[in-house]
């Protein structure tokens, strides 16, 4: 590179402020905390619009969430969840995906507090937080694929119980 060119881009190079004036700002999450946190029994099914959201999770009672409906448009959707009230003995939250044997979660669930790591599970259709689930555990979950007839979706599961997928 010639001198000249280095000169030139030297002064094209203008270092950022960022102050209040011009502050630097990223995607915030949407974050839902109401539809699965009333302390009520819950059955909804989610939506593509509800995409991209974070669920605070009341486990006082069953929560099951439905994945959406198989579409070819899924593809993308991501959602997560957290417990904020522990799941109460005898009760479980359940996130089942449509279509009951064409779909499945390809799953890694990781048991807090155990000295084996993480495992792994790919079939199944229903992916449930057993009860006395602590305050803390979560799952996140990604549609990988979806053809309108049966769909996979990537999860990933964390808690103190061992969540399972059937």
């Amino acid at each position: 590179m010639s001198k000249r060119a280095v000169n030139l881009l030297r002064k094209m190079a203008v270092p950022i402020k960022f102050d209040t004036s011009n502050p630097l700002t990223g995607v915030q999450t949407k974050v839902d905390n109401s539809l699965l946190n009333t302390g009520a029994a819950v059955t909804t099914t989610l939506t593509a619009a509800q995409s991209g959201t974070h669920f605070n999770i009341d486990g006082t009672d069953d929560i099951v969430v439905n994945m959406p409906a198989l579409s070819t448009t899924n593809v993308g959707l991501n959602y997560s969840f957290m417990v904020t009230t522990a799941v109460a003995s005898g009760k479980t939250v359940t996130f089942v995906l449509p279509g009951s044997g064409v779909s499945n979660w390809y799953g890694s669930i990781v048991h807090w507090g155990q000295t084996s790591p993480a495992s792994t599970d790919v079939a199944g259709d229903t992916l449930t937080l057993i009860a006395v689930s602590a305050i803390g555990s979560r799952v996140s979950m990604l549609c990988v694929a979806d053809d309108g007839t049966n769909s996979t979706w990537e999860c990933r599961a964390e808690s103190d119980k061992l969540a399972t997928i059937d």
